[in-house]
């Protein structure tokens, strides 16, 4: 269930530039951010809910870090451990309790995520059905919905802007729970260190490749 999770939140590791773009549509807003912005480090917290509404998992708090293309350093703080880090030809994701880390080749899997828009140069509606929704809680909506879910291996997503940036992402997967992921401290092209990129398996840690 975690892997499902994190390998379809790739896309949240977000931030946009200084754009003067008042007025502009969610839709334009993120066009406008991965046109612009190279490199961004900020915070995030989440929950998920089940399809009636309970947690379905415990709240998750930690930081991210993401440079173009293909690099983002995803890492969950409390109330445990986890790390993914992309080097930009590989995914690792490390679980410290279970000395564990699973590797995969970058585009298998990002995939048709929104990562790969995000963190390359690729047009949204090259692999997904985007609307506009209506605003809401102080924000402009936007919908993408990927053309294949069976690759995405989630069925939409809904990401709120406000003054050009990302605030709020909304992510339901294929077995009708709800993902909240909220951003804070966005630092948009930020000078973020290599080595927030680079991962080496402790000594005793099990290497999974897929």
């Amino acid at each position: 269930m975690m892997r499902s999770i994190v390998r379809a939140l790739f896309f949240v590791v977000l931030a946009c530039g200084p754009m003067l773009a008042w007025g502009a549509t969610a839709q334009e807003q993120l066009k406008a951010f991965v046109a612009t912005v190279q490199s961004a480090t900020g915070s995030f917290s989440q929950v998920t809910t089940s399809p009636q509404g309970g947690k379905a998992a415990p709240a998750q708090q930690g930081a991210f870090a993401f440079q173009r293309p293909g690099k983002f350093r995803w890492e969950v703080q409390k109330p445990y451990a986890q790390l993914i880090v992309a080097d930009g030809k590989q995914v690792y994701q490390y679980d410290p309790d279970l000395a564990q880390v699973t590797v995969r080749d970058v585009g298998k899997a990002i995939g048709a995520s929104p990562a790969a828009i995000l963190f390359g140069s690729g047009d949204l509606e090259q692999a997904f059905n985007v609307t506009a929704l209506p605003d809401k809680d102080g924000l402009q909506w936007l919908r993408a919905k990927p053309h294949s879910t069976a690759d995405a291996g989630f069925a939409q997503v809904d990401i709120g802007m406000r003054d050009n940036l990302p605030v709020r992402i909304l992510l339901l997967d294929a077995f009708g729970q709800t993902t909240r992921v909220d951003l804070s401290g966005l630092q948009a092209n930020a000078s973020v260190p290599v080595s927030q990129f680079q991962f080496t398996a402790p000594k005793g840690t099990d290497v999974v490749r897929m």
